[in-house]
């Protein structure tokens, strides 16, 4: 008889509300995955959830775009340059800099949960993720892995099985708005098809999406976790209440 891999999340994934690239405040000066993002969600006690990508020399940023200069100074693709190159850049009209994964946790220190969200390609590389792993190995707080690449989750669950990890998803995928898949992918994609093979702990839904029949399977019969993202509105908080079990938000901060 196949053994079934338990997919309960901890507790701590769902338990305060996860902040979308950190706390940030772009009236404050505060912007997305920058240290100051994250020192606010920690002083809020907010989980936090951040973006991965892999420099030129095998290092991981935190950022969320492949390309500078949308919240940066410079211009060019995170992965044609070194991780010192990226440190050296500049989030615009502050004085704060790129951090590496390392440095959030170094940051962080275990005080609030982790959500990664590993960046991809759809090309089957893996390395963002083995070097995330070789990360984590040193890092003793809460800390889970997600993307929408199924294979970056099955690579979660192969080279860090210890941590949580979860799959990033919603009811569609055009190929206008996923042009990095092939049809293959993004058929696997749609509905979970994939969830025999990535057994995720959490399943990350868009908010917008809710409910929807892929994600209440995964959370009542398999038991996964529901997060749901991005809650802005008061609708859209009443929305997750009404299906999920923790919200990613930004734009507002949650009553503690």
């Amino acid at each position: 008889m196949r053994k079934v891999e338990s997919v309960r999340a901890p507790e701590w994934l769902t338990a305060r509300p996860v902040a979308h690239r950190g706390l940030h405040d772009a009236a404050r000066g505060i912007i997305e995955n920058m240290p100051a993002a994250a020192n606010a969600a920690v002083q809020g006690r907010f989980a936090i959830e951040c973006d991965i990508q892999l420099s030129a020399d095998g290092e991981v940023m935190v950022h969320h775009d492949d390309e500078l200069g949308r919240l940066t100074e410079g211009s060019g693709p995170i992965d044609g340059k070194t991780a010192a190159e990226l440190k050296a850049v500049a989030f615009k009209d502050t004085p704060e800099r790129m951090m590496t994964l390392a440095e959030l946790c170094a940051l962080v220190a275990g005080q609030v949960p982790l959500v990664i969200e590993v960046k991809s390609r759809f090309d089957g590389d893996r390395r963002l993720v083995k070097r995330m792993a070789e990360v984590l190995s040193g890092y003793d707080g809460p800390a889970a892995g997600m993307s929408f690449d199924p294979d970056q989750v099955v690579a979660l669950r192969e080279l860090i099985p210890s941590r949580p990890r979860g799959i990033v998803a919603e009811h569609d995928y055009t190929e206008p708005d996923w042009p990095k898949a092939s049809a293959a992918q993004r058929h696997e994609m749609t509905h979970l098809r994939h969830f025999f093979r990535t057994w995720p702990h959490f399943v990350a839904y868009w908010v917008d999406d809710l409910p929807s029949a892929a994600p209440w399977i995964g959370r009542h019969i398999f038991g996964s976790s529901l997060l749901t993202w991005t809650v802005r509105t008061p609708e859209q908080r009443a929305r997750a209440a009404r299906h999920a079990d923790q919200m990613i938000f930004e734009d507002f901060r949650p009553e503690s």
